[in-house]
């Protein structure tokens, strides 16, 4: 059996997984997708002498060390490798639907599933209406992870400037309205569409968000089975094979930020204890026959 992982050679969630396979199959391969030649005319996608569509399955952990409209491209290379018959967890196309912000909010919102109140709008004047609206608005990268990027804009003087700079790299600007999220929000894990376990971002300063990036720590969680229910249902949407959900919890009910492309590990290691590397390997030994 020989099973490739997607990943960033040196990445600790990247690794494990390599490992967790190699411990499984007697091989082990981690493919830095920046490093393959995809042969359209041939059919072969090279990678340090191995054919990616030789391969038994390839398991998809990260296609880059930060998001941007390369992963799109990206992935469209890997949708040729699936389309020539090879099994890939998470799909390109399952990928596709999540990875860019609007995206995600867009499948979200038509699902029914509740998020903070959102406008998008390329008219600066428009950004400015809806952050009066607002009183104050996180404006938000389409492509980033750990709030890399997001700006908190509040209704006060000055708010046209910083919007008129914030619009200069970001041409298309999706706001939402800032959510008093208390001292933690949630990610609730799913694995093959089952319940995994939660685990909370808490913050540890006066950061605005609950990011590790900001400082916060994960702690274990267990919210009621309502939410559960209702973030099970928004990682439906997606038919990723593993995945976190974003889900806060407010005076004005429960808000589902996003659904992640490709699930935290750490996470899951550092609250609870789960080595998610071994039990995605297995789920997919399982899944293309051991």
């Amino acid at each position: 059996m020989k099973i490739g992982v997607i990943g960033i050679p040196g990445g600790w969630s990247s690794e494990s997984l390599a490992d967790a396979v190699a411990v499984r199959t007697g091989v082990r391969l981690l493919i830095d997708i920046k490093a393959v030649k995809f042969d359209l005319q041939t059919g072969r996608a090279m990678f340090e002498g191995c054919d990616l569509c030789e391969l038994d399955a390839l398991m998809i952990k990260k296609i880059g060390t930060s998001y941007s409209p390369d992963m799109l491209d990206r992935l469209e290379s890997l949708r040729f490798v699936a389309e020539r018959g090879v099994r890939i967890f998470s799909s390109p196309l399952a990928i596709l639907r999540v990875l860019n912000r609007l995206a995600c909010t867009v499948t979200l919102r038509l699902g029914g599933i509740p998020m903070p109140p959102t406008t998008v709008t390329e008219d600066p004047a428009l950004a400015l209406e809806t952050v009066r609206e607002y009183g104050l608005a996180v404006f938000k990268p389409l492509y980033t992870s750990k709030a890399r990027g997001m700006t908190l804009i509040s209704d006060e003087p000055g708010a046209a400037e910083v919007i008129a700079a914030y619009h200069a790299e970001n041409r298309v600007m999706y706001i939402q309205k800032a959510i008093e999220l208390g001292d933690s929000d949630l990610g609730l894990a799913f694995l093959g569409g089952e319940y995994l376990t939660t685990y909370a971002r808490c913050k540890t300063n006066e950061a605005w968000n609950t990011t590790t990036a900001s400082g916060g720590k994960y702690k274990p969680a267990d919210p009621p089975a309502e939410i559960v229910e209702l973030a099970r249902k928004a990682a439906g949407l997606f038919g990723l094979d593993f995945t976190t959900v974003d889900v806060a919890l407010t005076k004005d009910g429960p808000y589902v930020f996003e659904v992640s492309a490709f699930g935290g590990f750490r996470g899951l290691f550092q609250a609870r204890g789960i080595d998610a590397a071994a039990l995605v390997a297995d789920y997919v030994l399982d899944k293309v026959g051991r």
